[in-house]
């Protein structure tokens, strides 16, 4: 691994906001690096030590959580300032299990592009803490397993409402309406995925102590 940062790594799987940070980012001279998900973060982690990462919570094949927990058990890692910039988790319940796996800022979207370059610039002049020891393996996934549940609820009465108000309002080919109900349906069927992939690594935890 070179231990040189120099560039800031953006992970990011919404490719509209991922070309928008990177041409922001590039105009203001930085070198970018992207990723389309965690597992594509470390992999350019692991090419080249950047000096902030920049990414997304929720994303496909790993998401931003998971990126992160890697990064702090890893101890040529494990100082590596990391913004996380997300629109579905907002919550204070969110923000305080972020910090705690060792989130360095917290940024809510639709991202303020002067709030993050200023957070940028803070991050590169000053020494920054990025957090303690890691979570156990237990605690992490146990802390995560309570955030998707709660994500999961909240996605599944949005959905409720939304198909409630499709079904009351004369014009049902409300394209705006349909297409949130269309996303939040994809999104609970993501959360669902994750969830059960945490309470199997949850199981295999439990089998290994």
């Amino acid at each position: 691994m070179d231990a040189k940062p120099g560039y800031l790594l953006v992970v990011e799987d919404d490719r509209d906001i991922l070309k928008l940070l990177d041409a922001t980012l590039t105009f203001r001279g930085y070198r970018v690096v992207k990723a389309y998900n965690g597992r594509e973060g470390l992999d350019a982690v692991q090419k080249e030590r950047p000096a902030i990462v920049i990414a997304d919570i929720m994303m496909p094949q790993l998401d931003g959580f998971g990126m992160i927990h890697r990064l702090r058990l890893n101890p040529e890692t494990r100082d590596i300032p990391v913004i996380f910039i997300t629109a579905t988790y907002v919550t204070a319940d969110d923000k305080e299990f972020a910090l705690t796996i060792g989130a360095t800022r917290f940024i809510q979207k639709p991202v303020d592009l002067d709030k993050l370059l200023n957070t940028i610039t803070e991050l590169l002049e000053k020494e920054v803490h990025v957090g303690g020891e890691p979570l156990t393996e237990f605690n992490f996934y146990d802390g995560y397993r309570r955030r998707l549940e709660a994500k999961l609820n909240q996605k599944i009465k949005q959905i409720a409402r939304d198909q409630h108000l499709l079904g009351t309002r004369a014009d049902e080919g409300n394209e705006s309406l349909h297409a949130a109900l269309r996303r939040a349906m994809i999104e609970r069927d993501e959360l669902k995925l994750l969830l059960d992939q945490v309470h199997e690594k949850l199981k295999e935890i439990t089998l290994q102590e």
